[in-house]
């Protein structure tokens, strides 16, 4: 356990290492008549910051171009979107990075627990994959598959080796989004029907397709999109209609009271009648797919009902559906139980979309499918120029090595459960911390104006707690429908001294709020 407090008042704890936890430390600090859920009548002195774990990496000097200048650039020669979407009132201006660590162009460190929208998987930089790259780059940058090159033969075997059957046959393209525009062509085309089922608050991406399996109004537009696109309740057990103690497979489960008898979940009964609902009110008797994340990523970290979608995959499969599994956020062993989300479902879809984790940041994504789908798709000509190029494919097959030699699929289950046990010790404490979930390194922490309304926090208070925790040297995420929930998805590299030090500037951060009000 790593020094969690570089200075605190009071011998007992000067410069020891200790057995207890970061919130521990700070519980124990705070504790007292209201003291967690109340604003002081007392000044206090500013608290002393949590010590930042070591890290014996040394950035490179920034010389490049001024913040003033980069600022002006972004906002006349970048689209707008650009600065809507820059996080923090005080920007971050990132330089370099190595691991789970980046640093600014002034040489400030911080302990990323974002990776880049969850697509640093190994680590920023990692030495392997860094090696990997520099040597294809000597040898060939890119060709296109009407040549065959061992790369991609390669990486094809060494993919679809950790899928499961009949889930055999792939293709490479660039994104998510592609990858999930080419499942609805594909979805269409293989069993002759047009309408597609997605979950509310779900995100399949940003291209033209992919924007209307995405069910949240921000990211709509308005103008025809995807047409045949439709929605079924999101099965959130938090702040869904039903929901309970029992429900979902996470190491801490909602504050929710629970009525179910041991092996049976009402509440997952009561949203599988509302996907019935959407089949006898909404599409036709058949239909070409169900889209779904095996946990949703920017709709906040949402777990559903333990069976839910092996009993979704049954009631599409009768209906002529095909199951798609978007497995852009959970897949390469983030979830830390199983290599792909879908796994922990005890399901088997009949495509998976990934992208993000697959290249460690390099931009790439690949559609797995079955050999019968892949035949029905044969029938036109499908070319992608990039995808799938030699360096893309060497990456790749580097960050495939890189998780099992290093183990990160098991170091994902270690920490990510410390971690959620550990906040869910903060949720108790805390009146505007309703709920802790997810798998592994894919964790999400909804704010709440309080437990018993589960109002979600508004963006103003959230934005205090956000830039407070970047201002004390981590980067995190948020998501959810109103942007409520804090999402934790760091690269699978970072350790438990890692997990102690946020869980410390967390709980400070909160605090601070809790002052202010």
């Amino acid at each position: 356990m790593h020094k969690v407090l570089s200075r605190l008042n009071g011998p007992c704890l000067l410069g020891k290492t200790h057995s207890w936890t970061a919130v521990d430390v700070f519980v124990k600090l705070h504790k007292g008549s209201g003291a967690l859920c109340q604003k002081s009548a007392v000044k206090q002195p500013p608290p002393e910051l949590p010590e930042m774990p070591a890290c014996d990496f040394k950035p490179e000097l920034y010389q490049g171009m001024s913040k003033e200048c980069l600022i002006g650039i972004r906002k006349h020669n970048c689209n707008p979107m650009t600065m809507q979407v820059t996080y923090y009132k005080k920007p971050v201006f990132i330089n370099q990075g190595y691991m789970q660590w980046l640093w600014d162009v002034d040489g400030r460190r911080y302990l990323d627990l974002f990776a880049g929208v969850v697509t640093v998987s190994v680590g920023h930089c990692h030495p392997k994959v860094t090696e990997a790259a520099e040597k294809q780059l000597r040898r060939l940058w890119h060709t296109t598959a009407i040549y065959i090159y061992p790369q991609m033969q390669e990486y094809a075997e060494k993919l679809t080796a950790l899928l499961p059957e009949p889930l055999k046959v792939v293709y490479f393209m660039n994104s998510g989004s592609e990858a999930n525009d080419l499942a609805v062509l594909m979805a269409r085309l293989h069993t002759g029907n047009f309408d597609i089922i997605t979950l509310r608050g779900s995100y399949h991406g940003g291209s033209p397709q992919a924007t209307g399996l995405t069910s949240n109004a921000v990211y709509k537009y308005p103008v025809p999109s995807s047409m045949g696109c439709h929605n079924t309740m999101c099965p959130d057990v938090f702040r869904g209609l039903w929901g309970g103690s029992q429900c979902r497979d996470s190491p801490v489960q909602t504050i929710r009271e629970c009525s179910c008898s041991p092996g049976h979940c009402q509440a997952n009964d009561k949203y599988i009648d509302q996907l019935k609902e959407v089949f006898d009110t909404t599409v036709p008797r058949r239909i070409a797919a169900f889209f779904g994340e095996p946990i949703q990523g920017v709709g906040g970290a949402i777990q559903y009902p333990k069976n839910y979608l092996k009993e979704t995959y049954q009631l599409v499969r009768e209906r002529g559906g095909i199951c798609i599994a978007d497995e852009v956020q959970t897949g390469f062993g983030r979830t830390g139980s199983h290599f792909w989300g879908f796994q922990g479902h005890n399901v088997i879809p009949d495509m998976v979309t990934m992208a993000k984790g697959i290249g460690n940041g390099f931009p790439m994504g690949a559609l797995v499918t079955t050999a019968e789908i892949a035949s029905s798709f044969a029938k036109g000509v499908h070319f992608n120029t990039f995808g799938g190029n030699p360096l893309a494919c060497a990456i790749g097959s580097s960050v495939l090595d890189t998780i099992k030699e290093e183990r990160t699929q098991e170091n994902s289950a270690n920490v990510g459960t410390y971690l959620m046990m550990e906040l869910a010790k903060l949720r108790n404490k805390y009146e505007i911390i309703g709920d802790v979930r997810g798998k592994g390194l894919q964790i999400g922490v909804e704010m709440v104006k309080d437990k018993a309304s589960r109002d979600p926090l508004p963006s103003q208070n959230m934005n205090q707690i956000f830039e407070d925790i970047k201002d004390m040297g981590v980067l995190i995420g948020k998501g959810g429908l109103y942007g409520q929930t804090f999402r934790i998805k760091p690269p699978m590299c970072i350790t438990k001294d890692d997990a102690d030090f946020f869980l410390a500037v967390f709980n400070q951060a909160v605090l601070n709020y809790m002052e202010r009000k």
